[in-house]
């Protein structure tokens, strides 16, 4: 997600009010040569032409994304490449500095470099011409049996293409390797959409709308208690947020392009989500269907199930539809669904993941992936087991319920600050804490097992994205 930074309200009047030593005061010129000094390293030490990993060691010999990776590649899923230029663009809005734009630029170049026919992104570019060659990029000419499969889960292509569609503003459309990147892109994703709404979690082609007819969810005649291992790459799905982040993106895309067609496409994908409302006496949403709307296997760890995760971030999604457009159509499924998951819980308050298809028994996994009824070995990767959110979605739902205002568009302004004690104190944290490279290390951890070692510090891009901004903001502020 792009970061979403708030109106600060309260003026720095004094340097009383920061709580800073004197002999430790920041000052806006040397937040801006610590943030200087950190960008230039990052893009010459840490970047891959201009893309970005996830975790390094603190040597930077060592990289990962979600897994191992090599100097000449980069990963697209958040907190990659896009997160990092989204973090450069932010900055530039906040503070005005242009080798921020310019390395935001130089991001978004890496994101086209990686660009797939398909429309969308891999979860990974590789910028070594040896290894370019199993790909399908959009600059090159279409290569038979390369990789060519647009990727939606973990928010991977729709990060890319918000961030891009940011900068395509920032720049005035006038870029034209960004401006047409982003078109393509949107161009694909529409196309992919299925007839009901819904997007799949991965493609390489628009879909056979013949194949996939408009129907509300049900329940399967039966179901098999262990993984078919069916591809489900093209199933409607939830799971990791895909849907609700396409709509987000085709919000977004309607708010800059000013687009009837991606606001459509969001309304679209809400009315998915009513039509996949599974019946009494389940009313929740399950991870993904097949085409005949029927909870199916995803992994197989992820059975035909009704979800206690997944449908709680459905009901977000529902109610920021109904704060968009004021149809109440968007907020009718939320209360029989609440009430169904509150009867769910389980003795510790929490919900399982996953409850059998009309028993309602919660179901699990063990470590050697055989389906059962108790949580008593389960293995440790994956939350079988999550937290209730219930209450507060209940809140949000009846302050939605009581809006008589709609954001018809989503505002992609930067707000203006004030220095404030807390903006200050934030950035001279951040100040501190640099190393003499323009490193942040953070106590965390490498997770690809392969590695040598495991340093207990690393160069975090997640924390890297988070500091640049908040130094940014304060050499934005406002006395």
């Amino acid at each position: 997600m792009a970061f979403r930074l708030p109106v600060a309200f309260l003026l720095l009047t004094s340097l009383e009010q920061t709580g800073i030593d004197a002999a430790d005061k920041i000052s806006p010129a040397s937040a801006k040569a610590a943030m200087r000094k950190s960008v230039d390293f990052h893009r010459k030490n840490v970047s891959a032409s201009g893309g970005y990993l996830w975790r390094f060691s603190p040597d930077l010999k060592m990289r990962e994304g979600e897994r191992k990776a090599g100097e000449e590649t980069a990963w697209v899923q958040p907190p990659g490449t896009p997160t990092v230029g989204q973090a450069y663009l932010d900055a530039y809005r906040l503070c005005g500095e242009r080798y921020l734009l310019d390395a935001a630029k130089e991001t978004g170049y890496a994101l086209v470099q990686g660009q797939l026919h398909s429309g969308g992104w891999d979860y990974r570019i590789e910028f070594n011409p040896k290894q370019r060659t199993k790909y399908n990029y959009r600059v090159n000419p279409v290569r038979e049996n390369a990789r060519n499969v647009t990727t939606l889960d973990d928010d991977n292509t729709q990060s890319a293409l918000r961030f891009l569609m940011r900068l395509d503003q920032q720049l005035n459309f006038r870029d034209k390797k960004i401006h047409s990147c982003v078109e393509y892109a949107l161009h694909k994703l529409l196309q992919a959409q299925y007839p009901n709404g819904a997007w799949p979690q991965r493609f390489s082609a628009p879909p056979d709308k013949e194949k996939y007819p408009v129907k509300k969810a049900q329940y399967p005649k039966k179901w098999s208690r262990t993984d078919p291992k069916l591809d489900y790459r093209s199933y409607y799905t939830f799971n990791d947020d895909t849907i609700a982040d396409m709509i987000e993106t085709m919000f977004d895309a309607a708010s800059i392009y000013g687009g009837k067609r991606m606001r459509a496409a969001a309304l679209k994908a809400g009315d998915f989500i009513i039509l996949a409302q599974m019946p009494e006496p389940q009313p929740a949403w399950s991870q993904q269907y097949n085409a005949n709307m029927e909870p199916a296997w995803a992994r197989r760890f992820e059975p035909p199930a009704v979800t206690g995760g997944e449908s709680q971030g459905v009901m977000r999604t529902l109610i920021e539809l109904y704060r968009r457009t004021g149809e109440k159509k968007y907020l009718a499924p939320i209360p029989q669904a609440l009430a169904y998951l509150k009867r769910s819980k389980r003795k510790d308050g929490r919900l399982a993941r996953f409850y059998e298809l009309k028993t309602n028994t919660p179901l699990y996994f063990t470590k050697d992936y055989k389906l059962t009824y108790s949580d008593a070995d389960m293995p440790t990767h994956y939350g079988f087991i999550i937290g209730s959110k219930l209450e507060q979605i209940e809140r949000a739902f009846d302050a939605a319920s009581k809006l008589e205002k709609f954001d018809s568009d989503v505002s992609l302004v930067m707000p203006a600050s004030k220095r404030t004690s807390g903006i200050t104190n934030a950035a001279q944290s951040v100040l501190n804490s640099m190393d003499d490279r323009g490193v942040w290390l953070v106590e965390d951890h490498l997770r690809d097992k392969s590695h040598e070692v495991h340093p207990d510090k690393i160069v975090s891009m997640s924390a890297y994205a988070k500091n640049l901004v908040t130094l940014a903001r304060y050499v934005g502020a406002k006395r």
